[in-house]
């Protein structure tokens, strides 16, 4: 049992670490300036929309990772891939711009993403009003029924805010290989010996909100624990 226990453990560390590691991996190991690029990934981004007619979609440095925001109408991007010649820089500005292009063209996919954003943000305050409440609902009922019941809705919380990041993934796929690559193909942006590894990068750009979702599930352990106690 206690094998059988471990293997488990080392399963769950798998699913909810593998992911994100594996994003973080692909975009460092493409993450080095290159010379043999003409601009950084904010100048892409700036020329991309210049080039697509989209009139009024801005390029902006955050520090909140990049993404693109459609109440402004802006493409954030860190400063990372702002300043940097790198292919994750040029590649991850491409994909945002990406999404740029879903709302110039009304896609219904972005429209419902931006809807479970605000979801999204509601549960994760119910979420942690929720766990900062829990220990101290533990000491004051000591009912198992409760008990139950408690980690039912915190394993619940947890669930829809991991299907929240993964509906959406779609827009997230187009943005990458729908609309970046074959733009970066077309305009000739990079190299043919770059594309195999831009679809790489690509695909860990359309991957990031569903590998840092999944860190979330940490919070089994906890629920897990309560159980036992």
């Amino acid at each position: 049992m206690h094998i059988l226990g471990l293997v488990l453990i080392l399963l769950l560390g798998a699913a909810i670490f593998g992911p994100q590691l594996w994003v973080r991996h692909v975009l460092q190991r493409h993450g080095a300036d290159r010379p043999d690029f003409p601009g950084t990934g904010s100048e892409l981004a700036e020329h991309l929309i210049a080039e697509h007619g989209l009139d009024g979609v801005k390029v902006q440095t955050t520090e909140k990772g990049d993404h693109y925001d459609p109440q402004t109408r802006t493409v954030c991007l860190s400063r990372e891939t702002h300043a940097g010649k790198s292919l994750t820089a040029v590649a991850v500005a491409a994909h945002e711009v990406g999404h740029a292009l879903q709302h110039a063209r009304n896609e219904k996919g972005l429209k419902l993403r931006q809807s479970l954003v605000g979801v999204a943000a509601a549960i994760d305050t119910v979420a942690s009003a929720f766990f900062i409440a829990a220990p101290v609902l533990t000491v004051i009922v000591r009912s198992p029924l409760a008990l139950l019941a408690m980690a039912g809705i915190g394993i619940a919380l947890l669930a829809v805010r991991v299907l929240v990041h993964l509906v959406p993934l779609p827009v997230e796929f187009d943005a990458s290989f729908g609309k970046a690559l074959p733009i970066l193909r077309a305009g000739n942006y990079l190299q043919e010996s770059d594309l195999s590894d831009a679809r790489g990068v690509l695909r860990a750009a359309a991957l990031t909100y569903v590998a840092a979702a999944l860190t979330s599930l940490l919070d089994l352990a906890r629920w897990i624990r309560l159980l036992r106690w």
